[in-house]
């Protein structure tokens, strides 16, 4: 009997050498931050976003000229502590073009179910250029569902300051819309963008990458999508109005004015301290208006800190 237990215990020892117990499957690191592109409805608009990780959520909005692509870069620094949500804005990217609400409330209350659709009832907002405009709309509208904002070189329309930089003839682009402009576009949208990308920077020469400015003008040379864009632009009246209202009530959560010191950096911190009341304004040097591209790691730097 003795014998025979101790052949088996050693027939066992040679299954396991020959053929080991696999561990049990664990998430590893870059599995918990890996991007994950999806798709969503949120009020009757089809949303696409990129997703990674877990923890607290953060929305990240983009710009015009733009896409939830300028978020790539930071959104595995992120994910290693937050759910990172960044969208394409209704009507850019890959997102529906709805048939009215291209501007920066209505597109802030999409942004919001979209959140809600996820299941997160608090949010850490992020947002550059017209996305800016968009987080700043979604913190007023839903306060209590917004823990942090971080607004990221543009102005705010309708708070003092914002007609000197809406009227500043340097920006023509804000009333350059419509059938004639949209025909002078067409297939010469990389020309146009260009201008953008490199007057807009601090040095014309170091901004945007080759690859960023080909998807980027693949992604509004499509039908309906230059227009749509602009339509944020034409907007700006009526967001006027909408953030003089809005303001009457300031922010209380904690807010991060940044941007950079050759564009809306300086001018922008002014415009947050009068609607909110906790605010931390960063200046970067150097930088112009694509604070990701031109000063990536300051930039990174300051959300990481903030956030």
């Amino acid at each position: 009997m003795a014998r025979r237990h101790w052949v088996c215990v050693f027939a066992f020892v040679l299954a396991l050498v020959a053929h080991p117990v696999a561990p049990r499957a664990q998430q590893t690191p870059e599995a918990t931050t890996a991007l994950a592109v999806r798709t969503a409805i949120a009020d009757g608009v089809s949303v696409q976003y990129l997703t990674a990780g877990s923890g607290p959520a953060i929305v990240l909005l983009h710009g015009y000229a733009e896409t939830s692509r300028m978020w790539r870069p930071i959104i595995p620094l992120l994910a290693a502590k937050f759910t990172v949500i960044a969208p394409d804005l209704p009507g850019i990217g890959d997102s529906g073009i709805p048939a009215t609400g291209l501007d920066m409330k209505n597109a802030a209350s999409r942004i919001h179910s979209l959140v809600k659709s996820l299941g997160i009832g608090k949010a850490r907002v992020v947002g550059h250029d017209i996305g800016l405009m968009v987080a700043y709309a979604y913190a007023a509208q839903f306060p209590e569902e917004t823990e942090k904002l971080a607004l990221l070189d543009a102005f705010l329309p309708g708070v003092p300051g914002w007609q000197d930089i809406y009227n500043n003839p340097a920006i023509w682009h804000f009333r350059f819309n419509g059938p004639t402009p949209e025909a002078l576009v067409k297939g010469r949208e990389r020309i146009y963008f260009e201008h953008y990308w490199n007057d807009f920077a601090a040095d014309k020469t170091h901004s945007l990458s080759e690859a960023d400015r080909a998807a980027y003008t693949a992604a509004y040379a499509r039908p309906g999508r230059m227009r749509a864009g602009w339509a944020y632009f034409i907007a700006f009246p009526q967001t006027a109005v909408d953030f003089a209202e809005l303001a009457k009530n300031k922010l209380n959560m904690p807010v991060l004015s940044l941007g950079g010191e050759k564009a809306n950096g300086g001018a922008l911190g002014e415009q947050v301290k009068l609607v909110a009341t906790n605010v931390t304004v960063v200046v970067l040097k150097n930088c112009g208006h694509w604070v990701m591209e031109e000063q990536r790691q300051q930039t990174i730097d300051a959300l990481m800190k903030f956030l």
